[in-house]
């Protein structure tokens, strides 16, 4: 197995690979780590601009909470118009 290989159980070489801080973006076809700010209520994802809210478990720990509504639905309008406008 690749964890003997190295000494290492496989929860201690997953370990390796934890980002904490980041959360991941909810879109399929992005799936970009976004860091937020320590505290901050809301995070935009840089590659997509989907925004979404966030609850902090820890001071450390972000995870989502779920998206920020209107600057989704804006999004999908605008991508929408720009398929029917072609």
């Amino acid at each position: 197995m690749a964890g003997e290989k190295e000494g290492l159980t496989t929860a201690e070489s997953l370990r390796k690979t934890r980002t904490y801080g980041k959360v991941r973006c909810f879109n399929p076809s992005c799936m970009e780590r976004i860091q937020p700010e320590k505290g901050a209520k809301t995070a935009k994802c840089p590659k997509c601009g989907l925004e979404y809210r966030l609850v902090w478990i820890r001071p450390d720990f972000p995870r989502i909470r779920g998206p920020v509504w209107d600057v989704n639905r804006r999004i999908a309008q605008e991508a929408k118009a720009k398929r029917e406008g072609k």
